[in-house]
């Protein structure tokens, strides 16, 4: 694309919990559960009809709590208030699921009458 770019990067933090060795499988885990989702966007995909949305992460494949329970601070909430980890973890889920609703419906979009 010929124009401003921009790069939004899921990246843990101390926080997390994560042992570095396996960061990349974390960053896996996030992708397949929903809680991140991969794409591009491309505007000038308009010119040739085609949508400028395109997914690259596939229909999340585990649920929400087993990316999230690899990270210490959700871990230590369900250790100290489970109640409200599981809370959490059922909001997340639904947001995850949500999220890819929302990006497979606008990356099906139909563009071929916007053709040049």
């Amino acid at each position: 694309y010929n124009g401003p770019s921009i790069i939004i990067a899921y990246a843990h933090c101390i926080a997390h919990g994560i042992n570095m060795a396996e960061s990349l499988s974390h960053d896996e885990m996030a992708v397949r559960s929903g809680a991140w989702v991969l794409y591009r966007f491309n505007p000038d995909r308009l010119k040739e009809g085609k949508n400028p949305l395109q997914l690259d992460s596939k229909k999340p494949d585990i649920p929400y709590s087993e990316y999230a329970y690899t990270e210490t601070r959700f871990r230590s909430l369900l250790g100290k208030d489970p109640d409200r980890a599981r809370m959490l973890i059922e909001a997340g889920q639904k947001d995850a699921d949500h999220r890819w609703f929302m990006y497979s419906h606008l990356a099906d979009m139909d563009y071929s009458s916007m053709a040049d």
